[in-house]
This record gives C-alpha cells, structure tokens and sequence, in this order.
C-alpha cells in the first residue's frame, strides 16, 4: 500500500526541482517490497526502477510476480546468495563516489523504494491508526484507551512506522516484535547486542531471513537522544566485526516499549493451523510467526491489552508452506495447482494478479553474483564502457 503512494509522491517531488535528470529507484529486496516497488513504478515519466532480490530466496509466486513484470523502465535481477547479499550490494552502490559520479554523467540520479526511503515509510505510519479506529468503532476499545501492536518483522520498517505512530500521539503500551529462527533482532531487545555472526536460514517466511536489519538505526537514533556519533560508531562496528553493544540506559529505554520473540518452522506451521481451524483465518507464515509469538507473550505476562497483530502477506503467495502447515501433501505439485487447492480448502479465490502469473512471460531473467550488481545496473540503463 505504501509503495502505491510513494511513485505519486516522487513524481511530485521531481517536477518541483524543475530539473532535467532521470530518476533510478534501486530496491534490494527480501520478497514483496520487490513486487511492490516495480507494479507502482511501472511507466512513470521520468523513473527506471531495478529491483536485486536473493536468487532461491523468495518464494515461487513471489520470484515469477517480480520476473513477468511489464513496463519499458522496470528490471530485476537474482543475487546469488541472502537477502544481507543483495542489500548490502545496493548500499555499496550508493555509497561508491565512482559509479554515482558515472551516473550523474549521464543523467541518472539513485534513489530507493525500499523502507529506507521516507516515501515508503511515513505511510505506514498511518496503517496503525486505522487500525486503532477500526478498534474503537467496532467497540473493543475506547477513545484513548492504550493498545498493543504486534509485527513480524525482518527489515525492521513496519514495527518502526508503528513506532513513529506512538512518537506522533498513538496510545500503545508495547511493540511486539516477532522474528523467525534468524532471530536478531530477538536477541538484541533481550541483550543489548547486535551480533550479525550466526548462521543464516532460509525460512518459509524469506522476507523476514534477514541478519542486517536496517531500519533498527533509526531507532538506536531515538533511543540515544538522536546523537548521530554513537550510531556511526556501533555502524562501523557492525560493519568490521560484525557485532556492537548499546549502553544499559539506551537498552532500558528499548526493553521498556519493545517485546522481543521468535517462533521457528514447527511454531509457524502451528500457528498457520490453529488460526484455522479456532477462528477460520487463513494466515501466511510471516502473520503465522506474528501470531506465535504474540501467544507466547500472552503466556508470560498475562497481559490483556488489546492487541493489533499486524497480517503482513496473503497466504497465496506462500501456498506450499501453508497447504503443509494445514496438513497436505505438496509433493510434485506445481505452483499453480497448489494456488487451486489452497482456494478450494479455505473456500477462498485466488488472487487475480497471481492467478494471471501462470500465462505471463519471464521478462527478468538475470542472476548475478553480488560484485556483478553494478554491471547488471549499467546494462540496465544502456550504459556502456
């Protein structure tokens, strides 16, 4: 929904700077931002949007909505390894003084749709204040009355717009962050430490596989009195080796608002079935890992608040890791099959955009290795040694 409002907002911006230069979103992304980014960008005077996602890193639906997308200025590229691959090799661009100087040479100017971008972010802010109207029409809590909100997250984005709705008057009382077995961020509220050194998996919720999550600096920002030095320093930290230390003030202030969980593939798939089967609602394994957690916070405070658990995907686009959860045999089943027989268990209609993915031409078929990002940009964009 965000990503549908953001082109508006950088079309409107670019004609108020009256210049001539061309605009080039460059998205990493961890699944659905990818698709997102490109159907909201298509053929919008004056943009070329490329999008890198990990190669064997989404899901099926996901990988074919991102590589049959239509539009003379959309691209999209396979990294060969993670999520972390593909976004730190878009953030080297940025950074790299010699390809942006190339850029500008020919009047192409970077910029970003992922959560990282202002554009995409600030909208979100405004989908947890509907929520809470939503709560208080429907009687389940009163005008002012605190809220819990609970996200899964990998990137850190949407629990932060949840943040910045609280630091714009939302009454909440906790955030609940959930994670997936790559449980950092998890670990972080519970520890103090950012420790990126641990195995990476690959989950059935891939666009929460994620170790770097960099939307976080924006509220170590906040949580040290927004004095830049100190986030400079444990960035660099990360960076080098690999871990960093908030002081224990900085982590009590953290530890005050956020809740830290995670729940692994045998707790997703649990909770895919008893959201089923208890209350007849169909969740995607990112919701799923939401869910889990949430259930386990229950558990350990007894807290009664009402709570927004915030769905984050359809269940269509991760149909096999649902339909297994729910019991069924996916074996040697194509995409396309299990989309139908997910349809037909939940008495639910497949989305028409992924139902339309069957007949739809791979357009993007390109995979490269994360030091060959630049190359595949410059091709992209017709630039030529």
């Amino acid at each position: 929904m965000a990503l549908q409002l953001m082109p508006r907002l950088l079309t409107t911006a670019i004609q108020s700077e009256g210049g001539n230069d061309k605009v080039v979103i460059l998205v990493a992304t961890s699944g659905d931002t990818g698709k997102a980014a490109l159907e909201g960008f298509a053929d919008v005077e004056g943009v070329y949007i490329f999008v890198f996602y990990p190669h064997e890193g989404v899901s099926e639906i996901q990988r074919l909505q991102m590589v049959t997308q239509r539009g003379s200025n959309t691209g999209a590229c396979g990294v060969i390894g993670n999520f972390d691959d593909a976004q730190s090799g878009v953030k080297q661009i940025f950074s790299d003084s010699v390809i942006n100087t190339r850029l500008v040479t020919f009047r192409f100017r970077l910029t970003s749709a992922n959560s990282i971008n202002w554009g995409r972010l600030a909208p979100q802010v405004v989908y947890y204040y509907t929520a809470y109207e939503e709560m208080v029409t429907a009687g389940k809590v009163r005008r002012g009355q605190k809220i819990n909100i609970c996200v899964p997250t990998g990137n850190f984005g949407n629990i932060l717009a949840a943040y910045y709705a609280i630091r714009c008057g939302l009454p909440v009382s906790k955030l609940i962050c959930a994670s997936n077995i790559n449980k950092v961020v998890t670990d972080f509220i519970r520890t103090g430490v950012y420790d990126r050194r641990r195995e990476f998996y690959k989950t059935e919720s891939p666009s929460m596989d994620i170790l770097i999550s960099s939307n976080l600096e924006r509220l170590l920002f906040e949580l040290v009195d927004r004095n830049p030095a100190w986030v400079s320093d444990w960035m660099k930290q990360l960076s080098t080796q690999g871990w960093y230390l908030i002081p224990r003030d900085a982590l009590d202030q953290l530890r005050s608002l956020f809740y830290g969980g995670f729940a692994d593939h045998l707790e997703t798939s649990r909770a895919i079935r008893e959201a089923f089967e208890k209350h007849g609602y169909l969740m995607d394994p990112h919701s799923a890992v939401g869910y889990s957690v949430l259930r386990r916070y229950w558990e350990e405070t007894g807290d009664t608040t009402p709570v927004v658990l915030a769905s984050t995907a359809s269940p269509f686009k991760f149909n096999r890791a649902v339909l297994e959860a729910l019991g069924r045999d996916t074996s040697k089943k194509s995409e396309f099959l299990l989309l139908q027989e997910l349809s037909s268990l939940v008495a639910q209609p497949v989305p028409g955009k992924l139902v339309e993915l069957r007949s739809l031409p791979e357009l993007h078929r390109g995979v490269c290795k994360k030091q060959e990002m630049a190359n595949v940009l410059y091709q992209f964009l017709g630039i030529h040694s």
